[in-house]
């Protein structure tokens, strides 16, 4: 198997770990068992991958890790939206 499609499939089986807990979250509109900071650090850190990505010129790294800060800006917005004041 290429390696680049292996890298592909394999950073996006990972970053779509993020999908149920999305998807839970839209459904049942509470967040109050989610921590911003865990997905500040966690946005910040996949942006950073992504960055890498360009530098190396790596399509899997960019790919799978914009996936990710895609799924989990959404999951900060449903936080901002659904928190508890």
């Amino acid at each position: 198997m290429n390696e680049s499609i292996l890298g592909i499939i394999a950073g996006t089986l990972t970053s779509a770990a993020s999908v149920p807990q999305l998807v839970k979250v839209l459904r049942k509109k509470n967040v109050d068992d989610i921590s911003w900071l865990m997905l500040l650090v966690l946005i910040s850190g996949l942006s950073l991958w992504v960055w890498y990505g360009f530098i190396k010129d790596e399509l899997p790294i960019i790919l799978s890790n914009s996936f990710a800060v895609l799924l989990n800006v959404s999951l900060l917005i449903c936080y901002m939206i659904f928190r508890k004041s």
